[in-house]
Parts: C-alpha cells; sequence; structure tokens
C-alpha cells in the first residue's frame, strides 16, 4: 500500500476514526460514555464517527443492560485486520521518507 492508497482509505484516513480503532484494539469492550471521556468528543459527533465505523464493519454497537441500558463498542475482526493493514502501510509509508 502507497500514500495514494493509505488517503483513499476513507474510514481509517480520518484522525478520529483511527483514534476510536487504536482504543479498541487491545480492549474486549468499551462503553460508549468511556470513548467520550477518552477522545474528549460530543456524543453527536462520537455516534457518527462510530456509525460510519459500524456501517464499514469494522465495529459492532450493542446493548449492555446493568442498572440502565448502555451503549457498548467491540472492534470486529475485520476491523482489527484492517487497522493493522492500515498501520503497517502507514509505518512503511513513513520509513520511505
Amino acid at each position: 500500500m502507497n500514500l495514494r492508497e493509505l488517503a483513499k482509505n476513507h474510514v481509517l484516513g480520518n484522525p478520529t476514526r483511527l483514534a476510536i480503532m487504536l482504543y479498541l484494539l487491545p480492549r474486549d469492550r468499551v462503553l460508549f460514555k468511556e470513548l467520550l471521556s477518552v477522545l474528549d468528543l460530543t456524543p453527536g459527533n462520537l455516534d457518527s464517527h462510530l456509525k460510519a465505523l459500524e456501517k464499514a464493519g469494522y465495529v459492532e454497537l450493542y446493548k449492555v443492560f446493568a442498572d440502565r441500558p448502555r451503549t457498548a463498542v467491540r472492534i470486529t475482526e475485520k476491523g482489527a485486520e484492517e487497522t493493522g493493514k492500515y498501520l503497517r502501510a502507514l509505518k512503511n509509508v513513513l520509513s520511505s521518507l
């Protein structure tokens, strides 16, 4: 993958979506509220990015029922693979500079 192909990745090419994926990679699941806090985003902004990631098949959103329903986010196998590929390609491009 070269620089042109990296730039064409509209899902992971967005810094906020890449940050979400990097945060999710080592974790089993994350609550929506935790992502809000860690990334310092508004609920609407985070929701928009998560919907784009979900549409691409990179994450799954589901409800967790405790004291009240909460939204949780889990990275999919595809999401982990594509994020890894993107990071390796980015590293290759940077090392060739």
